[in-house]
Order: structure tokens, then C-alpha cells, then sequence
């Protein structure tokens, strides 16, 4: 069975209320530069990345290190918050992370659902640069759980999964952080 390794980017400069795309801090490329470390042993992988420059950022150095190129899948990109003013994207994100699947927009279920489905057509091993939520999302879909918050994946940490056709296991959670929505 194929291994998804799922990235959380590393530290971004700005936070989600205040920039809409940011890119990496200082940490946050050493974050980065950590985990092409990790996923160098890993190789073959096909390389996958949100659209999301921080997320793009953080697969820049394995790419390099694997000369090989990053497809963008905007199915892993960050949780979509269209219409949401970037000042009210924090209490919003807040309300979504303190509630279930079951309850969520379906334009938020179906984020979901287009993700796992990202994930299981995998064919080989892949590693995925994506977001805290995105990766909430798929332990809890692997896990079968409706809450949405399941997992705080540290900037930089790597969650492993198994995939088949029609489904995905947990296989590592990777490290935790205290992450706060502002």
C-alpha cells in the first residue's frame, strides 16, 4: 500500500487573519529544510503541494534536494473560507475547528471529501505540503471521527498515512503543537 506523507508547513511569516498568503519565516524554512531531511530517506515520492506559498515553501527543499518537480493540488490547499473577510477569518476558523463534520457547510464537506480522495488515488508513495486543518481533516476522516480539531500538527511535523482505492489509515500522527487561531 502507497504511504502519504502529510507536511504541515513550516511557521508562516504572518497569520491567518492577517495575510492571506504568506510565506515562510526564518524557522519556518528550517522547518522545512527538517523535513526534506526526513523524507529523503523515503525516496521514490511524488511530491505534491497546496497552491499556498507557504505550503510551497515548505516543499521547496526536498524538491531540490530530489531534483524533481512539485505538482500544486489546490484539493490539499488550506480550509476555503471564500467570502470571509481576512479580519474574521480567526473567529470563524475558531467556530469550524470547535465543531463536527456533520455540522460544517457542505462546500466544507466537500473540501474534505476531494482531499480524501486526492490522497487515495495516490499510486505511490507521496509526500503532501498542506495546513493544519487539512491534516485535521484527514485524521479524522482516517479515524472516522466527526469532530474537525483531532490533531495539532506542528509546523513541520510529518502525519503518515496508508491509502488504498477506498481508504486511508492513520498510520502516524506525527508531533503536536499548541497552535492558536488569532
Amino acid at each position: 500500500m502507497p504511504k502519504v506523507y502529510m507536511v504541515r508547513h513550516g511557521q508562516a511569516a504572518a497569520n491567518f487573519t492577517s495575510d492571506r498568503d504568506p510565506g515562510l519565516d526564518v524557522l519556518g524554512h528550517e522547518q522545512a529544510r527538517q523535513a526534506a531531511t526526513i523524507l529523503a530517506g523515503k525516496v521514490p515520492l511524488t511530491l505534491l503541494s497546496s497552491p499556498l506559498k507557504r505550503a510551497q515553501e515548505t516543499a521547496a527543499p526536498l524538491a531540490e534536494r530530489l531534483e524533481q518537480a512539485v505538482t500544486i493540488d489546490s484539493r490539499v490547499a488550506e480550509v476555503p473560507s471564500h467570502g470571509i473577510a481576512l479580519e474574521d477569518r480567526g473567529a470563524w476558523l475558531q467556530a469550524v475547528m470547535q465543531g463536527q463534520w456533520s455540522e460544517q457547510p457542505e462546500a466544507l464537506k466537500q473540501w474534505r471529501d476531494q482531499m480524501a480522495q486526492c490522497l487515495m488515488a495516490c499510486s505511490t508513495d507521496t509526500a503532501i505540503f498542506s495546513h493544519f486543518v487539512a491534516i485535521n481533516a484527514m485524521v479524522s476522516y482516517a479515524s472516522q471521527r466527526d469532530e474537525v480539531l483531532v490533531c495539532r500538527p506542528d509546523n513541520g511535523s510529518i502525519t503518515v498515512f496508508e491509502v488504498q482505492s477506498a481508504s486511508i489509515t492513520l498510520i502516524d500522527q506525527g508531533s503536536d503543537a499548541m497552535t492558536h487561531i488569532n
